[in-house]
């Protein structure tokens, strides 16, 4: 079987503009959540957002900018960052491949176009819509940018849609099908029918005269997620193609699963994420005392967190520390899996487990070892878990070189 590494990562997220900015930013503690300063927020019980510094598109072109939809400009801008990193040129372009998930794609194309139909009429709406809007937009616009043509995979599974891409390009490199494969997640959903959407099943947090302490994972006192939007890529690769040429290795990727609950739209069942879990584990021939760290999905909503605690402690038995680093970016729904594979690599590399922000009091239903400051790690296997609306259920199992 071959070994997938990892060689090069990309990040746009609201705490920074690249990965070593976002890294640092995450252990300094900082938080990316702010107000929303648009006319429209008012008329919304949710007027707080996590958003990415809008400088992250400076160095993209006029088309560019005026023809991608922000979800397709955060992935090309991280997919450069991760492609140079990994030092990569004269690849393959049959062997070359991509997959980039969401959750929603270009929403915000969508919702502003048809607000143009209204408003505009037929002639007023752009010729780019409809690849703006397209879901697989963001995986398209990356695999053109770099030239790849051994797929252009774009999984569209809610929260856990990036760490499924990072599973799905693994798989490309295991069976043969691509020696490289840059994987991971974007979203861009900082509009006003996403946050009314996700307010109205009370998902969302509403502090909004404390934006910064409104996600509050494991907390008892948490009441919702605070929206965030970004792109994080990873350059996966088989482990002989990158030894040939010589390069650096972040980690590998060692073991991946993607199952569906059958339970309920909204509702995560912790039997089930438990077996996602186990799978994962399983696949990377590990047993739960192997784990050494936990990045958690944990988006600061009442019910979410303690099904999430409550598979973890089903299928670790005895789970290690955990963090969340949703409390410092908010809730990066398809991008958010990514994300979390890039932090545990970082942290398993630097030998650190970045804080948990704004954890005061512990949920007693939640009974886990919940990081809350920079604490040292020898860790050398991490878990990373993601879970989606609509019962997708995925986990990644990540270890240092």
């Amino acid at each position: 079987m071959r070994r997938t590494v990892v060689t090069g990562a990309g990040a746009v997220t609201p705490v920074g503009g690249t990965v070593d900015e976002t890294w640092s930013a995450l252990r300094a503690g900082v938080n990316g959540a702010g107000a929303i300063t648009e006319d429209w927020a008012g008329m919304l019980p949710v007027r707080i957002a996590a958003r990415a510094d809008d400088a992250f598109a400076d160095g993209l072109s006029v088309p560019e900018r005026r023809a991608r939809d922000r979800v397709e400009q955060l992935t090309l801008v991280a997919g450069r960052e991760a492609w140079a990193s990994a030092g990569l040129s004269d690849v393959d372009p049959t062997r070359l491949g991509v997959a980039v998930g969401t959750a929603h794609g270009g929403i915000a194309t969508t919702v502003a176009m048809q607000d143009t139909l209204g408003s505009a009429g037929y002639r007023g709406v752009s010729p780019y819509t409809i690849t703006m809007a397209m879901a697989n937009g963001p995986a398209a616009y990356l695999s053109l940018d770099l030239g790849a043509k051994a797929g252009a995979r774009a999984p569209v599974s809610a929260c856990a849609a990036g760490a499924e891409a990072i599973g799905q390009g693994r798989d490309l490199i295991r069976s043969g099908a691509a020696d490289v494969v840059v994987c991971g997640g974007a979203e861009a959903s900082i509009v006003p029918l996403s946050l009314t959407g996700f307010g109205r099943v009370r998902a969302l947090s509403t502090r909004n005269d404390e934006p910064q302490r409104a996600s509050r994972p494991f907390d008892v006192g948490r009441d919702g997620f605070v929206m965030g939007e970004g792109a994080v890529l990873l350059v996966l690769e088989s482990e002989e193609h990158a030894r040939a040429r010589g390069a650096t290795v972040l980690g590998s990727v060692d073991g991946t699963s993607l199952t569906s609950d059958a339970y309920d739209i909204v509702g995560g069942d912790p039997v089930n994420q438990a077996r996602t879990i186990t799978l994962a584990l399983r696949d990377a021939g590990l047993e739960p005392g192997d784990i050494g760290m936990v990045h958690a999905h944990a988006t600061s909503t009442p019910a979410g967190d303690v099904t999430e605690a409550r598979a973890l402690r089903t299928a670790l038995d005895s789970p290690p520390p955990v963090t969340a680093t949703k409390a410092s970016t908010g809730h990066l729904l398809g991008a958010s899996g990514a994300l979390g594979a890039l932090v545990a690599l970082l942290a398993l590399r630097d030998g650190v487990v970045p804080p948990t922000l704004n954890l005061d009091a512990l949920d007693p239903d939640v009974d886990l070892d919940v990081v809350t400051a920079p604490r040292p790690t020898t860790a050398r296997h991490a878990l990373v878990d993601a879970f989606g609306f609509g019962g997708h259920s995925a986990a990644l199992v990540l270890s240092r070189d």
